[in-house]
């Protein structure tokens, strides 16, 4: 195999790309290398400061890329896409936010809560303070859309399917917000995915909480909780196809394999490849009864990998990390110094130089008092960076202590 270096201005589509001139955590590409499919990768690689590219000379190379095409979200959807505003919408400060995010995440964990209690006994949803909840997670993501999602790390291991309830409603209103949806269909989504588990409320406690691996039998009952779900949203509560989309369309995914419906891509509403792919980053980064959650860093590399593989939507895997960050918050790092550290907060401007919470001195000694440090506001040379990702577990450090517990 030949290499050829070459600008990015010489760079044209049907070009394979072998290597660039920087992380490919800087670029919204998955790997390096890849074959250049539209003019619109090569403006994104311009955007991500691209200067010099490595590209493979030879006709006869077979091998491409497993990477995920920067499209236009929904590009490829049958199914229509929810309205969107022209602008994006300002922000505040994530200092300013943070104290109304914590209120109005323990408010929803608190009425989803609640909510579940209520099926659980025969009673009537009280969508009213659903909806105004919603609606209240939705005002705080529109102002900044890190506060609310940096605390959905804040997980109970006892209390699972209240917390997951909020944090992928809150990670779903993220992606809207990304994607630019109007305010209807962002309180849907929202919505929708609050409820997205009240089914499980029919579900035999025993099994929910069953460690270990179902039989085969205890899966088809699990599985039940969809159907379910969506029966009492439809019933009891009045809410339009839409805030059923979320609930309905969850575990399916877009090559067909998933429940309960089996449906492939161009039959799931975009609410649904939404919440697929919310719905497993959570479970999979929490402690569960069968398994220790793994790291976010971790999870968005098994993300990757399902959306190369088809199983979810690849695109908007792309767009979900835009939202949450290449090192999404409650990463365990390693510094080029060799101290370690908790990322605290992502940066949009620069995903690579998030704020952390430095952990441990250079000697790898744990500090008495941890301390912030914001990567990309640096004076003193040289400038302190991540080097590597660590396993939380295997350095003895548990992120949730120096992460923001008020909001529990």
């Amino acid at each position: 195999m030949m290499h050829k270096r070459i600008s990015i201005d010489q760079l044209k589509v049907g070009m394979k790309v072998e290597k660039l001139d920087r992380s490919w955590l800087a670029t919204p590409f998955l790997r390096h290398r890849f074959t250049i499919t539209s003019a619109q990768q090569i403006e994104q690689l311009h955007a991500s400061g691209v200067q010099q590219i490595d590209v493979d000379v030879h006709d006869d190379c077979q091998e491409l890329c497993a990477f995920v095409p920067a499209m236009p979200v929904g590009s490829e959807a049958s199914q229509p896409i929810p309205p969107t505003l022209e602008t994006e919408p300002s922000t505040i400060p994530f200092a300013e936010e943070l104290p109304a995010a914590r209120q109005v995440y323990k408010a929803a964990k608190l009425i989803i809560q609640q909510a579940m209690e209520d099926v659980r006994m025969g009673r009537a949803l009280n969508m009213e303070a659903v909806s105004k909840v919603v609606e209240n997670m939705a005002d705080s993501i529109l102002r900044n859309p890190d506060a609310l999602t940096s605390l959905t790390r804040l997980k109970q291991f006892d209390e699972y399917t209240f917390f997951h309830s909020v944090n992928t409603s809150a990670l779903a209103l993220s992606v809207g917000r990304h994607l630019r949806y109007a305010r209807a269909p962002l309180l849907q989504l929202g919505t929708g995915m609050l409820l997205h588990d009240i089914g499980k409320t029919q579900i035999p406690i025993e099994l929910l909480n069953k460690p270990g691996r179902y039989e085969a039998d205890e899966f088809e009952i699990m599985k039940q909780h969809v159907l379910r779900g969506a029966e009492i949203l439809s019933s009891s509560t009045g809410l339009t196809d839409m805030f059923l989309k979320p609930t309905l369309e969850h575990h399916e995914r877009v090559d067909g394999t998933g429940y309960p419906h089996k449906r492939s891509k161009q039959d799931l509403s975009q609410f649904g490849l939404i919440a697929a792919i919310v719905d497993i980053y959570d479970a999979v980064t929490s402690d569960r009864c069968y398994h220790k959650g793994k790291t976010p860093h971790d999870t968005l590399q098994l993300l990757y990998r399902l959306g190369t593989q088809g199983h979810v939507d690849g695109v908007l895997v792309q767009q979900f990390v835009q939202v949450v960050g290449v090192y999404p918050v409650g990463s365990c790092v390693a510094l080029n110094t060799g101290e370690a550290a908790i990322v605290k907060q992502f940066n949009h401007h620069d995903p690579l130089e998030p704020l952390v919470v430095l952990v441990t001195d250079e000697a790898g000694r744990h500090r008495s008092t941890p301390l912030d440090l914001d990567l990309a506001a640096q004076f003193r040379q040289p400038k302190k960076k991540i080097a590597s990702i660590l396993d939380s577990i295997n350095v003895g450090i548990n992120p949730s202590l120096y992460l923001d517990k008020e909001a529990t």
